[in-house]
């Protein structure tokens, strides 16, 4: 598997990607589509949100995005195809991105989890401070994480 910067490109895909993934927590119609605009990646986002791809065999299978400016910042998404799920994938994604965040300067970066996530990232080292609204969906609370950064 290769991890690479995407491309501008690839937007529709990887937006694609982002809501194949969030069902596969067995979100209804109706959830995804009110989740639709908030995962939806735009070809000028992509470089701006530091778009990192994994790949195989000339297949996306997941991506995440690195956003704002040091010190601190966010992992603003991070999505991994279902059928790429278990597979440590998103251990690697992850790796990668906090270890170009600390290349930038990052000191501490946020996350906006689903619930369902939540466990992933606590294990990969981020801890709960708290909640934050949904950008998709009124009245739901999403956990928010963080993860500090410390130099290598």
């Amino acid at each position: 598997m290769d991890l690479r910067p995407a491309r501008a490109d690839e937007a529709g895909l990887l937006s694609g990607l982002a809501l194949e993934s969030k069902g596969h927590w067995d979100y209804d119609e109706a959830f995804l589509a009110a989740c639709r605009e908030e995962l939806t990646l735009r070809p000028d986002d992509i470089e701006r949100l530091r778009t990192t791809v994994a790949e195989e065999g000339g297949r996306v299978l997941g991506f995440t995005t690195l956003e704002g400016a040091p010190p601190e910042g966010a992992l603003g998404m991070m999505f991994v195809a279902p059928g790429a799920i278990g597979r440590g994938l998103g251990r690697r994604l992850f790796e990668h991105a906090m270890a170009q965040a600390r290349r930038l300067g990052f000191a501490r970066l946020t996350i906006d989890a689903d619930p369902n996530a939540e466990p992933f990232y606590a294990a990969m080292g981020a801890v709960r401070i708290g909640s934050t609204p949904s950008g998709s969906i009124p009245g739901r609370e999403l956990p928010l994480m963080e993860y500090s950064l410390t130099p290598c």
